[in-house]
């Protein structure tokens, strides 16, 4: 691995080996998602508790701060929107050259495995590798469902993520799901957690994170669970605690009670 790749790597996984990525990419095909609306008021609180921000160059631009952010992966695949007919037939929509004009630490683009449109989105990715590599900017894929939810199961989710290194992805992200630890097991490359909507409440989100961390996931690409959360700082902080802190789901909501209510976390490092 070069220098470059290296360094790009070290930006977005910390020196404990996890990371807290935050997606705000979500208008891409959605347009403006609730809490969204105007990022940069959304994420600038948010920027302290989070290790790299997944966001298009749109919204790099035009919403967030050169001076004050945290490393960007580039969203570079879309072309759907949700009133289209299929949100799997995606494109490249960014270059790398643009990438690099950009400074992102890493793109990022989705898969859609097991769709109409698998094969185009596959060799969309291997072809994004090969131009990423030749300028050590590591890609994370996305192993993305589109509408169909009921896919994630891990023989799914596995088969996918194990695709995806195998055509030279640096990072995965997928769901979780039960027996995450197949999925784990079967991906040569780093995995991150995928959100997904908006759960019906924290703790449930918190449990989801601290059994894939356990199972063998690096880390969370987690965004509408947090900023959507009408204490977005304070669920943060508790699933930052969760990844770099080593706390369980239980001792994390206790921080998220304690931020939220004004008091004084007692979870050491949050």
């Amino acid at each position: 691995m070069d220098w470059g790749m290296k360094n790009r790597m070290a930006q977005l996984i910390q020196p404990d080996g996890h990371c807290l990525f935050m997606p705000i990419d979500h208008g891409y095909f959605q347009g403006p998602t609730s809490k969204l609306e105007r990022p940069w008021e959304t994420v600038k609180p948010l920027l302290p508790y989070c290790d790299a921000v997944f966001c298009t160059r749109g919204v790099l631009r035009s919403a967030i701060d050169p001076a004050n952010t945290k490393p960007i992966i580039l969203r570079v695949s879309g072309g759907t929107s949700m009133v289209g007919k299929d949100l799997a037939n995606e494109g490249i929509t960014t270059s790398i050259k643009e990438a690099v004009r950009l400074n992102a630490s890493a793109v990022g683009m989705s898969v859609f495995i097991g769709s109409d449109y698998e094969h185009q989105t596959l060799l969309n990715l291997g072809r994004l590798v090969d131009e990423a590599e030749e300028h050590g900017i590591p890609v994370m894929a996305v192993t993305a469902v589109g509408r169909e939810l009921e896919k994630r199961d891990a023989r799914y989710l596995g088969m996918c993520c194990r695709i995806a290194a195998e055509l030279g992805a640096r990072v995965v992200k997928t769901y979780w799901c039960e027996n995450f630890e197949k999925v784990t097991n079967g991906c040569p490359v780093p995995v991150v957690i995928a959100g997904g909507p908006k759960t019906d409440s924290e703790l449930e989100v918190l449990k989801f994170v601290h059994d894939g961390m356990q199972k063998g996931a690096i880390g969370v690409n987690l965004g509408r669970n947090i900023w959507q959360n009408p204490h977005p700082v304070a669920m943060a902080k508790a699933i930052r605690a969760v990844i770099h802190e080593d706390a369980t789901a239980q001792e994390a909501h206790e921080v998220y009670k304690e931020i939220k209510s004004g008091r004084k976390p007692v979870t050491s490092g949050v």
